[in-house]
């Protein structure tokens, strides 16, 4: 019979009780991260959250239970129900409605290793939210009622008599009313509110940009203040060769070319600041930004991930000089609105 030292049988039971307990460790940890449900307040279009949802899940075992509704309607219930609010995490189709949560102080600060991932223009400067993809503001257009070269050099120049009941507008929209902001900190708050009188002079109001985009395409009105995804929306449905309409990108830094942005953060009130933390890391992550670009045509946040949607590279979309954060909660807006006679 083979002797075994004293010595050596301690060692060996150390390590087998060692990895025991690590497998014990791992399965502990797995077993919280499936009892683990995240509440996610949704602004942003279901099918993306969707699709980030699912990846996420996968990825980490976390479940998300998402609820449904506008970007500002949400806020607003979020600083309504305050302390005592269900969310863990606030996702939405703007950045101004997650802006505002930060500035009243409901948001927690995001993890460095996270913020770093983004590019420091659309992170908060106080490190409580950051954006998940891009869109660029464009003029959709149907190519028979009207061509690129009668387009004004500026998104200012629509508020004139020559574009009567040919640009339609949404003034509803969280990106419009973040392009007004654009436009009164770039020139001015006489001139933001002298472009909106122009439009409701002269152009059309619709009550959606999926209406507005709809109606260019259709032949209803020759063109529309839109952003760039909802084009290939209505293209996925018909396909591109099949599209009556096209997009006009003004660049040259002017405001009609604004870059705007949809955003998340933490709620402070959430007892899953963990587990909340993992799901904006992945959110931006690799996979997680390929799950949204695949599901939307928005450019990614994080550099490397290829669009499967035939997006104008956004180098050279020349964008305005004006960030999200720059437009803050953009409460300005509606009170230009209401000026204006739009609200």
């Amino acid at each position: 019979m083979r002797y075994v030292s004293r010595r050596h049988f301690l060692r060996t039971s150390a390590l087998l009780t060692g990895a025991a307990a690590f497998g014990s460790a791992a399965r502990t940890a797995a077993q919280a991260a499936a009892d683990t449900t995240l509440t996610l307040y949704n602004g942003q279009h279901a099918r993306t959250t969707a699709a980030l949802v699912a990846a996420f899940t996968k990825a980490t075992g976390i479940k998300v239970d998402i609820r449904k509704g506008g970007s500002s309607q949400l806020a607003n219930q979020i600083i309504e129900e305050g302390s005592a609010s269900p969310a863990d995490i606030f996702y939405s189709e703007e950045s101004p409605p997650v802006a505002a949560l930060s500035k009243r102080s409901l948001l927690s600060k995001l993890d460095d290793a996270t913020l770093q991932q983004v590019p420091s223009t659309y992170v908060a400067k106080d490190g409580t939210w950051l954006s998940a993809s891009m869109r660029s503001r464009v003029v959709a257009y149907n190519k028979a009622m009207v061509k690129e070269s009668e387009f004004p050099g500026s998104v200012l120049g629509f508020a004139n008599e020559s574009w009567k009941d040919r640009i339609a507008y949404v003034p509803t929209s969280g990106a419009f009313q973040e392009q007004i902001i654009a436009i009164e900190r770039m020139k001015g708050r006489e001139a933001a509110l002298n472009w909106l009188k122009g439009l409701k002079a002269h152009g059309r109001s619709y009550n959606g940009n999926g209406a507005a985009m709809k109606a260019v395409e259709a032949g209803e009105i020759a063109a529309a203040l839109v952003n760039n995804y909802y084009w290939f929306s209505v293209a996925k449905e018909v396909g591109d060769a099949k599209m009556k309409s096209a997009l006009f990108y003004f660049g040259h830094k002017d405001p009609g070319a604004l870059i705007t942005v949809s955003a998340a953060g933490i709620l402070k009130s959430s007892k899953k600041q963990e587990a909340a933390q993992k799901f904006l890391a992945f959110m931006v992550s690799a996979d997680g930004q390929q799950a949204i670009v695949d599901s939307v045509a928005e450019y990614p946040i994080r550099p490397g991930i290829k669009s499967p949607y035939a997006l104008k590279p956004f180098a050279e979309l020349d964008p305005p000089p004006v960030t999200p954060d720059d437009l803050g909660d953009a409460a300005d807006a509606l009170v230009l609105e209401r000026e204006a006679g739009l609200a």
